[in-house]
């Protein structure tokens, strides 16, 4: 029997190539380039199945240029914003996604960088880096920051990732409040001793530090505006492991270059792989690319969740993790 083709875009951990190439007529991405619409245009007029990235866009006009032949889109990654789900949804494509398995990983390094943004570890590496050799040693009164103990922590998005950061910020003594499309379970709420806001606006008024946990859609783009940015006291910051496009990049900036927010902890960008000059710029940010859901058990794990996506597809079945456009 003739196996199905599924093109691959980036290069995955081997042990999920290898078990693709058992299972599947995987066309592999050896040397892991970005490829270009015109690649991905050729790879969705010969794929029966596509296993894009979540920087891969698969939007309307691309999704139109597809081979009949083509039934499924397995992304990796949880996101999915990635792909315009109401064409695929039109042209009978199935969309899948990968989630679960990596909310332990992006929650700890969102506690990283709610730990690393007051501790002013930015201005310090910045100043190694540029003085070291001049360095005088320890002082009681220099780089001072602020301990996060007793502080108010305003999680927005309150989903797997949301609840694993509030179980590991309440040990630091941080008291949880969040914000969601509605309040999680009473269970939930009581267990992680978390203070729900039905008003975003209210929250974030209050809060010293914001943590942004909840995917990009239409209704979250700009989600923190600037309007809701300007809330914020001057003394909190914001930490985002969620999508850059949830906060107004441009008038995060300019708030932390003048002195408006204390500062931020980035993961995600708006434009990436681009990053805002004046982000690099500040002693007052800490960056990272991307790489919050980093480790090799969590790709590993995400492959095998789109291996068992395509083969329960392929045998017939509704896969696990089917996307629907009402999920976001």
């Amino acid at each position: 029997m003739t196996r199905p083709l599924v093109i691959v875009t980036r290069k995955l951990p081997d042990p999920v190539e290898t078990r693709m190439m058992e299972l599947f007529d995987a066309q592999l991405n050896a040397d892991d380039h970005v490829m270009d619409r015109a690649e991905l245009l050729q790879a969705v007029r010969e794929a029966d199945i596509l296993l894009p990235t979540v920087t891969d866009r698969i939007d309307q006009a691309m999704i139109n240029e597809a081979s009949p032949r083509l039934k499924m889109i397995a992304n990796f990654g949880t996101g999915v914003d990635n792909i315009d789900l109401e064409t695929a949804r039109n042209r009978g494509i199935i969309v899948t996604n990968t989630p679960g398995v990596l909310t332990e990983d992006t929650a700890d390094m969102t506690m990283a960088l709610i730990l690393a943004v007051p501790r002013r570890l930015a201005e310090g590496t910045a100043f190694l880096k540029r003085e070291g050799a001049k360095w005088e040693g320890w002082s009681p009164t220099w780089m001072l920051g602020h301990r996060i103990t007793g502080k108010r922590l305003g999680i927005v998005g309150m989903g797997r990732i949301g609840q694993a950061v509030a179980r590991r910020a309440r040990p630091f003594g941080l008291q949880i409040h969040y914000h969601n499309r509605r309040p999680v379970a009473d269970e939930i709420e009581k267990d992680l001793e978390a203070t729900y806001w039905e008003s975003l606006d209210q929250m974030l008024a209050r809060m010293d530090i914001i943590s942004v946990n909840c995917p990009h859609t239409p209704a979250t783009y700009h989600l923190l505006s600037a309007r809701r940015l300007k809330l914020l006291k001057p003394t909190a910051y914001v930490v985002n492991t969620a999508r850059g496009e949830v906060i107004d990049e441009n008038a995060l900036a300019r708030m932390i270059e003048a002195e408006e927010i204390a500062g931020a902890g980035l993961d995600v960008f708006e434009h990436e792989p681009a990053v805002n000059p004046k982000f690099l710029r500040s002693d007052r940010v800490v960056v990272l690319p991307h790489m919050g859901s980093a480790t090799i058990e969590g790709r590993i794990d995400m492959g095998e969740k789109v291996i068992i996506n395509i083969k329960t597809f392929l045998d017939g079945h509704a896969p696990p993790d089917r996307v629907h456009q009402a999920m976001f």
